[in-house]
């Protein structure tokens, strides 16, 4: 299998696309504008404190306040919690000669007070917080009060006294040895969790990328020391270069880029990291784009529509909506078959399949209900659920499956971080809201002439100026001596200077006086 990391640059925003034998398996956006703000370090202070929804909002500089969950006080990190497996005992020698740091600080804890848990904090204390989840639709961003810095092959989190190994790291004698190397060169009061990308690894790679995150955590410290909340104490990888963190692995066997800039960063961060692998990084010049000449481009354009095909008739229809994401399974030319319960299982299976790529490319979490075709043996329902689950074990999120019900309803929660890929390179339409559909031209009609009618009754101007979009505005033109807008003014005994706007909503209007004042709120 060809699994190749494929990067497209441009002036606003960097794409990165995986790929399995040319199949687009992980997709991520990196918009110059928009910087990715998980993984970053800030010294807030608390806000408030509000132990009825178990939260502390922390003040960070945002436009809102962080939320602090009293599940992130004291619980470590919550996403290698769920990824990493902890030591049970401590079987081996520490190094007693491991460098001491005085950096004073006393991380936040729950304690209980008449048996309910509360944080040891109070309002308007300093506080080292990390985000770990971006903000989402007017809510701000989720922080964690056990901050850690990712390396290619560990992960350091300080405050803590334990070491980790991934449990992708199956064979024993590696897990001992890499456990031995980070006690050997972790200072006291840290704790490390080691990567799968650590394994095979000798021990001087480990131990450089335990003193460069040493290093970094240094800074922070420093800058703790000398700023006022709230302040930025340290600023993560940006996407593009995170993903080569994070998902540059052996059997990756190249990584194309189309920037020439970003060529050379990506290749010197390689080359400090495995500089065995620094020759994958390659150069592709192209009078196109890298996502055209490598045939994915039809692919990611898949990402923003609502409908996707499946390959043998059948299709899937994704909608988000404000609580949540529904997917409704069809069966297409299935539906023509004869055996309904054989085709309508592998219509399901293919859709299952199909669910899990898209969920991972657009990057969707929360909550997620799949509506599939409806299965009357228990045991193909259950060959549905099994392959979600399959297919799921490929998902770097955490996700929860529950079993499909009678209906044919299945349930599913995935870890959201971030805004989806739709969220994140679209934007709300001004026109309809989002809905997707607009108020009829007769509708906006109906209510202009609703609104003159009232002026008529109430008001006292005989001169009026009215500004429309301009399908309105033709609308009102229509018809020369016998447009609407010439009867209204015979109608009502009313002048009326019609104006076209396109910045005015095509549901929308505005009247102004012979002055310019706005008068169309006097009778809404």
């Amino acid at each position: 299998m060809a699994k190749e990391i494929l990067i497209n640059s441009s002036a606003f925003q960097n794409r990165v696309a995986i790929t399995e034998d040319g199949v687009l398996v992980d997709y991520f956006v990196d918009h110059i504008e928009k910087r990715r703000m998980v993984g970053n370090i800030y010294l807030g202070r608390v806000a408030r404190i509000l132990p009825g929804i178990r939260a502390v909002f922390i003040d960070i500089g945002m436009k809102h306040d962080a939320f602090l969950h009293f599940a992130d006080i004291d619980k470590g990190n919550e996403q290698a919690n769920n990824l990493f497996e902890e030591d049970e005992g401590d079987d081996e020698e520490t190094n007693e000669n491991r460098e001491k740091f005085n950096f004073i600080y006393e991380k936040p804890r729950l304690e209980k007070r008449n048996g309910t848990e509360y944080p040891t904090l109070r309002k308007g204390q300093k506080v080292i917080i990390q985000i770990i989840k971006e903000p989402v639709k007017g809510k701000g961003v989720r922080v964690t009060s056990s901050p850690s810095l990712a390396g290619r092959f560990c992960v350091l989190i300080p405050f803590e006294n334990r070491v980790g190994v991934s449990k992708k790291i199956t064979d024993f004698k590696e897990r001992k040895r890499l456990r031995r190397i980070a006690r050997k060169y972790l200072p006291e009061n840290f704790g490390l969790i080691i990567r799968t990308a650590a394994k095979g690894q000798d021990e001087d790679a480990i131990k450089a990328d335990i003193k460069y995150l040493m290093n970094v955590w240094r800074e922070v410290e420093k800058q703790a020391k000398q700023k006022t909340p709230p302040a930025l104490l340290y600023r993560d990888l940006s996407t593009t270069t995170s993903v080569i963190r994070d998902l540059f692995t052996p059997d990756v066997t190249k990584i194309y880029v189309d920037s020439r800039k970003l060529y050379r960063e990506i290749r010197d961060y390689v080359r400090s990291v495995q500089p065995e692998h620094a020759d994958r990084v390659v150069y592709h010049k192209s009078s196109t784009t890298i996502f055209e000449d490598f045939q994915i481009e039809d692919q990611v354009q898949t990402l923003f529509s609502r409908r996707v095909q499946l390959p043998n008739g059948g299709y899937i229809i994704i909608e988000h909506t404000e609580a949540m994401t529904v997917i409704d399974v069809n069966s297409g030319k299935y539906a023509k078959k004869r055996d309904q319960e054989l085709n309508s299982l592998k219509t399901d299976l293919e859709a299952s399949r199909e669910i899990v790529r898209q969920l991972r490319l657009r990057d969707i979490g929360g909550l997620i209900v799949v509506d599939f075709i409806d299965l009357m043996e228990e045991t193909n329902r259950k060959k549905v659920y099994d392959e979600l689950k399959k297919e799921f074990k490929k998902d770097r999120a955490k996700v929860v499956v529950l079993p499909m019900t009678e209906f044919g309803l299945v349930q599913i929660t995935r870890e959201r971080v971030r805004e989806n890929i739709l969220q994140s390179t679209h934007e709300v339409c001004p026109y309809c809201q989002g809905t997707g559909i607009l108020q009829k031209k007769s509708s906006t009609i109906h209510d202009i002439e609703d609104w003159i009618k009232r002026h008529k009754k109430e008001g006292k101007l005989r001169f009026l100026k009215l500004k429309v979009h301009p399908s309105i505005f033709h609308k009102l033109k229509e018809g020369g001596l016998k447009s609407l807008i010439l009867k209204w003014q015979f109608k009502y005994f009313l002048r009326i200077k019609l104006e076209v706007d396109e910045s005015v909503n095509p549901r929308d209007f505005i009247f102004l006086s012979s002055k310019g004042e706005d008068l169309t709120d006097l009778y809404q």
